[in-house]
């Protein structure tokens, strides 16, 4: 009989379900692109794991232990519209995919200076290369 999954609500319940790796390794990308999204853009918990958006979804962070993420180990970081971010390192795994680019981690090592770098990049290039035909949220003071 397969193991039911419980419908996460908060952070905190995602990080106690989450084998410690997994949890840092969320909390530490979390942390990247929170600092790096332009201020209009938010987080929600989407398909039981943390997903950010402007106007159009952005991003997603599924950990291996959440079902229905496709890897069986480590934390994937997955543009919605990699497709259009200019990558000319080929950073991002490009996979089957035509639109969806990822990038999985398997420790906390990984996420280096060089994934800080190609996701400032990337979420520089966001608001004028992926979402053109969409004006961001203005907040009034």
């Amino acid at each position: 009989m397969e193991k039911i999954f419980p419908k996460i609500k908060s952070l905190v319940q995602l990080y106690d379900l989450l084998p410690e790796n997994e949890r840092v390794i969320t909390d530490v990308l979390r942390q990247i692109i929170k600092e790096n999204l332009p201020v209009y853009c938010k987080e929600k918990i989407s398909y039981n794991v943390p997903f950010f958006y402007g106007n159009k979804g952005i991003c997603i962070i599924w950990p291996a232990t959440v079902p229905r993420g496709g890897i069986k180990k480590g934390v994937l970081l997955g543009f919605w519209y990699g497709c259009k971010l200019k990558d000319t390192d080929n950073y991002p795994t490009h996979g089957t995919n035509k639109q969806i680019f990822y990038k999985i981690f398997h420790s906390p090592k990984e996420i280096n200076s060089r994934a800080h770098k190609a996701f400032k990049r990337s979420s520089k290039a966001r608001p004028a290369q992926i979402i053109k035909s969409h004006k961001p949220i203005h907040h009034q003071s």
